[in-house]
């Protein structure tokens, strides 16, 4: 059985930081760093995706699913 974590470029930010609290942290050190005010994730994390927060930061997508995977993540999109 695999221990890798996977993980949905569909899936909202929300969801994702639900299931993978440890993201809250990793997003806000590449470039995300309202994640962490209070009511971000609840309100504009349950429409938002990793690609649609990447593409409205200006941060490359692949750069971020680098990361991810080194982080021991399986990314699917």
């Amino acid at each position: 059985m695999s221990d890798k974590k996977t993980l949905n470029l569909q899936v909202s930010v929300h969801d994702l930081c639900t299931e993978f609290p440890e993201l809250i942290e990793f997003m806000k050190e590449a470039g995300f760093p309202d994640i962490v005010k209070p009511g971000m994730l609840a309100t504009a994390g349950r429409f938002m995706t990793l690609p649609k927060g990447a593409k409205m930061k200006g941060i490359e997508l692949d750069q971020l699913v680098e990361k991810l995977r080194a982080l021991g993540f399986e990314v699917e999109s």
